[in-house]
Protein backbone atom coordinates (compact mmCIF):
# COMPACT_ATOMS: atom_id res chain seq x y z
CA UNK A 1 0.00 0.00 0.00
CA UNK A 2 1.15 3.32 -0.82
CA UNK A 3 1.82 5.91 1.63
CA UNK A 4 -1.22 8.30 -0.47
CA UNK A 5 -3.59 5.78 0.54
CA UNK A 6 -3.53 5.62 4.07
CA UNK A 7 -5.41 7.53 7.18
CA UNK A 8 -2.55 9.30 8.95
CA UNK A 9 -2.70 11.03 11.93
CA UNK A 10 0.51 13.05 12.94
CA UNK A 11 0.55 14.28 17.17
CA UNK A 12 3.00 16.53 18.43
CA UNK A 13 4.11 20.59 18.46
CA UNK A 14 6.26 23.29 17.53
CA UNK A 15 7.80 23.43 14.27
CA UNK A 16 8.65 19.91 14.46
CA UNK A 17 4.52 18.50 13.39
CA UNK A 18 4.63 21.59 11.13
CA UNK A 19 6.99 20.35 9.13
CA UNK A 20 5.11 17.11 8.66
CA UNK A 21 2.00 18.50 7.91
CA UNK A 22 3.80 20.32 5.18
CA UNK A 23 5.28 17.49 4.00
CA UNK A 24 2.42 15.58 3.96
CA UNK A 25 -0.09 18.16 2.76
CA UNK A 26 -0.84 16.27 -0.62
CA UNK A 27 -2.67 14.05 1.49
CA UNK A 28 -5.46 16.42 2.04
CA UNK A 29 -8.05 14.97 4.13
CA UNK A 30 -6.76 11.94 4.67
CA UNK A 31 -4.10 13.88 7.28
CA UNK A 32 -4.98 14.99 10.53
CA UNK A 33 -2.98 17.20 13.14
CA UNK A 34 -3.04 16.89 16.73
CA UNK A 35 -1.55 19.28 18.47
CA UNK A 36 -0.25 19.92 21.81
CA UNK A 37 -1.89 23.09 23.52
CA UNK A 38 0.66 23.93 26.63
CA UNK A 39 3.18 26.06 24.82
CA UNK A 40 3.77 29.05 27.44
CA UNK A 41 5.79 31.46 26.12
CA UNK A 42 6.40 34.55 23.31
CA UNK A 43 3.13 35.95 22.60
CA UNK A 44 1.20 32.97 22.96
CA UNK A 45 1.87 33.05 26.11
CA UNK A 46 1.49 36.20 26.76
CA UNK A 47 -1.97 35.75 25.49
CA UNK A 48 -2.46 33.12 28.10
CA UNK A 49 -1.58 35.26 31.04
CA UNK A 50 -4.28 37.54 29.63
CA UNK A 51 -7.17 35.56 30.00
CA UNK A 52 -7.04 31.82 30.59
CA UNK A 53 -6.82 30.24 26.74
CA UNK A 54 -5.73 27.08 25.18
CA UNK A 55 -1.85 27.97 23.46
CA UNK A 56 -2.49 29.44 19.80
CA UNK A 57 1.24 29.65 18.29
CA UNK A 58 1.16 25.58 17.65
CA UNK A 59 -2.02 25.56 15.89
CA UNK A 60 -1.40 29.03 13.94
CA UNK A 61 1.84 27.26 12.76
CA UNK A 62 0.17 23.87 11.96
CA UNK A 63 -1.92 25.66 9.99
CA UNK A 64 0.04 28.20 7.85
CA UNK A 65 2.49 25.17 7.08
CA UNK A 66 -0.09 23.55 5.19
CA UNK A 67 -1.24 26.88 2.75
CA UNK A 68 1.49 28.24 0.06
CA UNK A 69 4.07 30.03 1.75
CA UNK A 70 3.50 32.89 -0.57
CA UNK A 71 -0.28 33.79 -0.23
CA UNK A 72 -1.57 36.55 1.67
CA UNK A 73 -2.83 33.60 4.15
CA UNK A 74 0.40 32.67 4.90
CA UNK A 75 1.63 36.05 5.15
CA UNK A 76 -1.44 37.49 7.12
CA UNK A 77 -1.10 34.85 9.56
CA UNK A 78 2.55 34.55 10.23
CA UNK A 79 2.98 38.29 10.33
CA UNK A 80 4.61 39.40 13.77
CA UNK A 81 4.30 43.13 15.05
CA UNK A 82 8.01 44.42 16.25
CA UNK A 83 8.53 47.32 18.64
CA UNK A 84 8.31 47.56 22.22
CA UNK A 85 4.53 48.50 22.80
CA UNK A 86 1.98 46.43 24.13
CA UNK A 87 1.68 44.95 20.47
CA UNK A 88 5.54 44.23 19.99
CA UNK A 89 6.58 40.41 19.59
CA UNK A 90 2.59 39.16 18.98
CA UNK A 91 2.12 37.32 16.39
CA UNK A 92 -1.07 38.38 14.27
CA UNK A 93 -2.34 34.37 13.45
CA UNK A 94 -1.89 34.19 17.15
CA UNK A 95 -3.92 37.28 17.94
CA UNK A 96 -6.94 36.52 15.15
CA UNK A 97 -7.35 32.74 16.88
CA UNK A 98 -7.23 34.38 20.23
CA UNK A 99 -9.61 36.90 19.13
CA UNK A 100 -12.20 34.20 17.88
CA UNK A 101 -11.59 31.66 20.70
CA UNK A 102 -13.43 34.61 23.10
CA UNK A 103 -16.22 35.02 20.45
CA UNK A 104 -16.58 31.14 18.96
CA UNK A 105 -18.58 28.29 21.55
CA UNK A 106 -15.29 26.79 21.67
CA UNK A 107 -12.02 26.58 20.33
CA UNK A 108 -12.64 23.41 17.49
CA UNK A 109 -15.56 25.97 15.74
CA UNK A 110 -12.50 29.26 15.71
CA UNK A 111 -10.11 26.52 14.37
CA UNK A 112 -12.68 24.87 11.73
CA UNK A 113 -13.30 28.51 10.87
CA UNK A 114 -9.40 29.91 9.96
CA UNK A 115 -9.27 26.78 7.96
CA UNK A 116 -12.08 27.69 5.70
CA UNK A 117 -10.36 31.42 5.23
CA UNK A 118 -7.21 29.74 4.48
CA UNK A 119 -8.65 26.73 2.22
CA UNK A 120 -7.53 24.21 4.56
CA UNK A 121 -8.50 20.67 3.81
CA UNK A 122 -6.29 18.75 6.19
CA UNK A 123 -7.99 18.21 10.02
CA UNK A 124 -5.89 20.37 12.43
CA UNK A 125 -6.91 19.88 16.19
CA UNK A 126 -5.80 20.51 19.29
CA UNK A 127 -5.01 17.90 22.14
CA UNK A 128 -7.69 19.73 24.01
CA UNK A 129 -10.08 22.23 24.22
CA UNK A 130 -9.59 22.80 27.87
CA UNK A 131 -6.52 24.99 28.97
CA UNK A 132 -4.06 23.14 30.55
CA UNK A 133 -0.16 24.00 31.77
CA UNK A 134 2.78 21.30 31.66
CA UNK A 135 4.15 20.10 35.08
CA UNK A 136 7.38 18.70 35.60
CA UNK A 137 8.75 16.86 38.61
CA UNK A 138 12.72 16.33 39.36
CA UNK A 139 13.89 12.98 40.62
CA UNK A 140 13.66 14.23 44.84
CA UNK A 141 9.71 15.35 44.39
CA UNK A 142 10.67 19.43 43.89
CA UNK A 143 8.26 20.55 40.18
CA UNK A 144 8.37 23.34 37.90
CA UNK A 145 5.32 24.36 35.69
CA UNK A 146 5.37 25.80 32.27
CA UNK A 147 7.16 24.11 28.96
CA UNK A 148 9.62 26.92 29.26
CA UNK A 149 10.77 25.84 32.45
CA UNK A 150 10.52 22.29 31.47
CA UNK A 151 12.98 22.64 28.72
CA UNK A 152 15.32 24.85 31.14
CA UNK A 153 15.57 21.46 33.38
CA UNK A 154 19.48 20.87 33.27
CA UNK A 155 18.67 16.71 34.19
CA UNK A 156 15.31 14.58 32.77
CA UNK A 157 12.18 14.82 35.25
CA UNK A 158 11.09 11.99 36.85
CA UNK A 159 7.52 12.55 35.29
CA UNK A 160 5.71 14.82 33.72
CA UNK A 161 1.94 15.17 34.01
CA UNK A 162 -0.61 18.04 32.66
CA UNK A 163 -2.31 20.69 35.25
CA UNK A 164 -5.15 20.53 35.37
CA UNK A 165 -5.75 16.80 33.51
CA UNK A 166 -7.64 17.14 30.79
CA UNK A 167 -9.74 15.40 28.46
CA UNK A 168 -9.33 15.33 24.56
CA UNK A 169 -12.15 15.79 21.83
CA UNK A 170 -13.79 13.03 20.13
CA UNK A 171 -12.11 13.51 17.02
CA UNK A 172 -8.80 13.27 18.07
CA UNK A 173 -9.77 10.08 19.66
CA UNK A 174 -11.56 9.51 16.19
CA UNK A 175 -8.90 10.08 13.85
CA UNK A 176 -6.65 8.12 15.97
CA UNK A 177 -8.75 4.89 15.96
CA UNK A 178 -9.17 5.52 12.36
CA UNK A 179 -5.45 5.63 11.28
CA UNK A 180 -3.05 3.63 9.05
CA UNK A 181 -0.27 5.38 10.23
CA UNK A 182 0.38 7.28 13.10
CA UNK A 183 3.62 9.38 13.15
CA UNK A 184 4.89 10.86 16.92
CA UNK A 185 7.26 13.98 16.33
CA UNK A 186 9.84 15.39 15.40
CA UNK A 187 10.14 18.32 17.97
CA UNK A 188 11.05 18.53 21.51
CA UNK A 189 10.91 15.34 23.33
CA UNK A 190 9.32 16.62 26.23
CA UNK A 191 7.64 20.06 25.32
CA UNK A 192 6.01 18.86 22.25
CA UNK A 193 5.81 14.59 21.94
CA UNK A 194 5.38 14.09 25.61
CA UNK A 195 2.39 16.70 26.40
CA UNK A 196 -0.50 14.56 24.17
CA UNK A 197 0.07 11.22 25.01
CA UNK A 198 -0.48 12.40 28.71
CA UNK A 199 -4.06 12.58 28.06
CA UNK A 200 -5.71 9.38 29.05
CA UNK A 201 -8.28 9.28 25.79
CA UNK A 202 -4.88 10.15 23.57
CA UNK A 203 -2.73 7.34 25.26
CA UNK A 204 -5.30 4.75 25.35
CA UNK A 205 -6.48 5.48 22.00
CA UNK A 206 -3.06 4.90 20.59
CA UNK A 207 -2.22 2.34 22.76
CA UNK A 208 -5.19 0.58 21.25
CA UNK A 209 -4.46 1.30 17.85
CA UNK A 210 -5.26 -0.78 14.62
CA UNK A 211 -2.32 1.36 12.71
CA UNK A 212 1.40 1.45 13.57
CA UNK A 213 2.78 4.16 15.11
CA UNK A 214 6.40 5.12 14.52
CA UNK A 215 8.50 7.87 16.27
CA UNK A 216 10.57 10.74 14.20
CA UNK A 217 13.25 11.35 15.83
CA UNK A 218 15.43 14.85 15.75
CA UNK A 219 17.96 15.78 13.13
CA UNK A 220 19.98 17.29 15.50
CA UNK A 221 20.54 17.65 18.92
CA UNK A 222 17.50 19.14 21.23
CA UNK A 223 18.17 22.06 23.68
CA UNK A 224 16.81 20.08 26.79
CA UNK A 225 17.87 17.12 28.99
CA UNK A 226 16.45 14.34 26.78
CA UNK A 227 19.06 15.43 24.07
CA UNK A 228 21.48 12.75 26.37
CA UNK A 229 18.69 9.97 26.19
CA UNK A 230 19.31 6.80 23.49
CA UNK A 231 16.67 5.92 21.69
CA UNK A 232 15.78 3.06 23.97
CA UNK A 233 15.51 5.56 27.15
CA UNK A 234 13.41 7.64 25.58
CA UNK A 235 11.13 4.42 24.99
CA UNK A 236 11.77 3.23 28.21
CA UNK A 237 10.53 7.08 29.99
CA UNK A 238 7.50 7.24 27.91
CA UNK A 239 6.27 3.58 28.91
CA UNK A 240 6.94 4.14 32.71
CA UNK A 241 5.16 7.84 32.31
CA UNK A 242 2.24 6.71 30.36
CA UNK A 243 1.94 3.02 31.12
CA UNK A 244 2.15 1.74 27.60
CA UNK A 245 4.71 2.08 24.72
CA UNK A 246 2.84 3.15 21.83
CA UNK A 247 5.68 3.03 19.07
CA UNK A 248 6.35 0.49 16.88
CA UNK A 249 9.32 1.84 14.56
CA UNK A 250 11.58 4.58 15.36
CA UNK A 251 12.79 6.36 11.65
CA UNK A 252 16.30 8.08 13.12
CA UNK A 253 18.59 10.21 10.93
CA UNK A 254 22.04 8.72 13.57
CA UNK A 255 22.79 5.29 12.08
CA UNK A 256 24.49 4.68 15.56
CA UNK A 257 20.76 4.27 17.14
CA UNK A 258 20.22 0.89 17.76
CA UNK A 259 17.19 -0.36 20.13
CA UNK A 260 16.11 -3.59 21.92
CA UNK A 261 11.93 -2.34 21.74
CA UNK A 262 11.11 -1.71 18.05
CA UNK A 263 12.57 -1.53 14.58
CA UNK A 264 15.16 1.58 14.03
CA UNK A 265 15.17 2.62 10.81
CA UNK A 266 18.26 4.82 10.06
CA UNK A 267 17.90 7.45 7.27
CA UNK A 268 19.98 10.91 6.14
CA UNK A 269 17.02 13.42 6.79
CA UNK A 270 18.78 16.75 7.05
CA UNK A 271 17.64 19.31 4.71
CA UNK A 272 21.25 20.34 3.02
CA UNK A 273 20.76 24.08 3.06
CA UNK A 274 18.93 23.92 6.59
CA UNK A 275 20.68 20.79 8.94
CA UNK A 276 18.18 21.36 11.51
CA UNK A 277 15.28 20.55 9.13
CA UNK A 278 13.65 17.21 8.00
CA UNK A 279 14.02 17.33 4.43
CA UNK A 280 10.93 16.55 2.79
CA UNK A 281 11.89 14.58 -0.12
CA UNK A 282 13.67 12.32 2.29
CA UNK A 283 11.32 12.08 4.79
CA UNK A 284 8.24 10.92 2.39
CA UNK A 285 11.23 8.21 1.33
CA UNK A 286 11.78 7.23 5.12
CA UNK A 287 8.34 6.99 5.70
CA UNK A 288 7.16 4.92 2.50
CA UNK A 289 9.99 2.59 3.19
CA UNK A 290 8.51 2.34 6.51
CA UNK A 291 5.23 2.02 5.23
CA UNK A 292 6.79 -0.95 2.61
CA UNK A 293 8.86 -2.52 5.20
CA UNK A 294 6.05 -4.05 7.66
CA UNK A 295 3.82 -4.65 5.60
CA UNK A 296 0.76 -1.80 6.81
CA UNK A 297 -2.06 -3.12 4.29
CA UNK A 298 -1.75 -6.31 6.21
CA UNK A 299 -1.44 -5.06 9.57
CA UNK A 300 -4.29 -3.26 9.44
CA UNK A 301 -6.81 -4.84 7.25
Amino acid sequence: MQLNELNIVAIGGGHGLGRVLSTLSYMGDKLTGIVTTTDNGGSTGKLRKRSSSIAWGDLRNCLTELVDSESIGNQLFNFRFDGNDELGGHNLGNLILYGLGQVQSRPLDSIKLVRRMLRVRTQVLPMSETPTDLMAFYPKGRCRVGELSVDEMSIMPRNLMLAPLVKSIEPCIKAINNADLIILGPGSFLTSIIPPLLIRDISNAIDNRKGHCVFIDNVVAEQSPAAKLSIDEKLAWIEENIGCLPIDSVISQDPCNKSAKVNVICRDLAHNKVPHHHDKKKLIAALEYCVSSIGINQATA
